[in-house]
């Protein structure tokens, strides 16, 4: 099972973290990108030998070419850097930890090629969903999500004979750090307030998607997509403990559930070595300590983001583009806390209603789509 890894996206909290379980499981680099972090990238690069490290800005990419000179390591830059390391003759596997759209042709790259896509980039299904699971059918690639919710439907759904099984899945969600909050009192929380997540580490643009629960609507929408379901037959749970990572329910209303702590190593380790099991680098689950189990329906009048979401899923075609672009520019403002927090949904529903839906999108369509988003709500 030796795999050898280009990950994208390696200074990240999830880019981090995959390289603590590619150095346990004893794994290959063939590539690092990242996308201006010059000393951390030096810092992976030195110790994990990759035939290729890429930046996307292209001064940091002159600044690590000369830092690197001392060893065999190719620098690269921007998207065609990325593209390249995504389609590596020696990478078998491309785990995808890049934030956003600019995973999307990358991961389309990979594909061509026919690797094994370990997933943590949920927009890249989100926008174009429909396109990428097809170029996998048909260049035989794997698809396998890292997202914690999204490994454990994957594995719950390991012995379904056929998704006509399937009467639902349920996704939990641990619901951010305003949890029972009213609609009013989240209009002008503060950027410090939702960075504050209750049981995750993670980077900056995710924490606020979850701190909206604008993050669990794009993982609705990106289960439609990894699992071929439509929007009826996939539910939403608060479960603040994030113990419970998804649960699917057949149709003779058995429930299957995976637990865990709340680790992404264990649903990143999962995507690089399925279909085999290694031995642990996250922590047990200890039953006996672990808090009790609670579930709670969601609040879509105080999380609008999610209802905007769950909105765009039903509509498909270029919805859900215009949705991830019109969040990803109105999440930028909010961190440059340029806009409050209570107008991320109101940005992404504006673009929602002035970007037209194009159905059967081309990639050319979904790029459109997003780009029109953008502008739309950062007008």
């Amino acid at each position: 099972m030796s795999r050898c890894i280009s990950l994208l996206g390696s200074t990240g909290s999830i880019g981090r973290q995959s390289l603590e379980v590619i150095a346990a499981c004893g794994m290959q680099v063939a590539a690092l990108t990242a996308n201006r972090n010059v000393d951390l990238i030096e810092e992976q690069c030195r110790r994990f030998q990759p035939e290729l490290a890429v930046l996307m800005d292209e001064a940091a990419a002159a600044e690590l070419r000369l830092r690197l000179a001392d060893t065999g390591i190719r620098v690269s830059a921007g998207m065609d850097g990325l593209i390249e390391a995504a389609s590596l003759p020696a990478a078998d596997t491309v785990l995808t930890a890049v934030v956003g759209m600019v995973g999307l042709r990358p991961t389309l790259a990979a594909i061509r090629e026919g690797k094994r896509i370990a997933l943590a980039n949920k927009e890249t299904l989100v926008c174009a969903g429909e396109l990428v699971m097809d170029a996998a059918q048909r260049y035989g690639a794997e698809v396998v999500p890292v997202d914690s919710e999204h490994s454990a439907l994957f594995q719950c759904l390991q012995g379904c004979k056929d998704r006509g099984e399937v009467k639902r899945l349920i996704l939990t969600a641990s619901g951010g750090p305003f949890f029972g909050w009213e609609k009013q009192a989240l209009a002008n929380v503060t950027k410090a307030q939702a960075l504050k997540h209750p049981n995750w580490s993670m980077g900056a643009k995710i924490t606020i998607d979850s701190a909206t629960l604008m993050n669990k609507g794009l993982e609705f929408i990106e289960a439609m997509r990894l699992y071929h379901m439509p929007p009826e037959k996939i539910s939403i749970v608060i479960h603040r403990e994030s113990i419970v990572h998804s649960l699917v329910e057949y149709c003779d209303h058995a429930v299957l559930a995976q637990l865990g702590v709340p680790d992404m190593r264990l649903p990143i380790q999962y995507a690089l070595t399925w279909p085999a099991r290694t031995p642990a680098v996250a922590e047990p689950l200890d039953l006996l300590t672990c808090p009790p189990l609670t579930f709670h329906a969601p609040d879509y009048e105080a999380f609008p983001c999610l209802k905007l979401a769950l909105s765009a899923a039903r509509t498909g075609g270029t919805a859900t583009a215009v949705l991830n672009g019109a969040n990803e520019a109105a999440v930028g403002l909010f961190l440059e806390e340029k806009i409050s927090f209570g107008a991320i949904a109101e940005r992404v529903a504006r673009a929602l209603d002035q970007v037209p839906v194009v159905y059967d999108p081309t990639l050319e369509d979904v790029l459109a789509a997003d780009a029109a988003a953008r502008e739309a709500a950062t007008c």
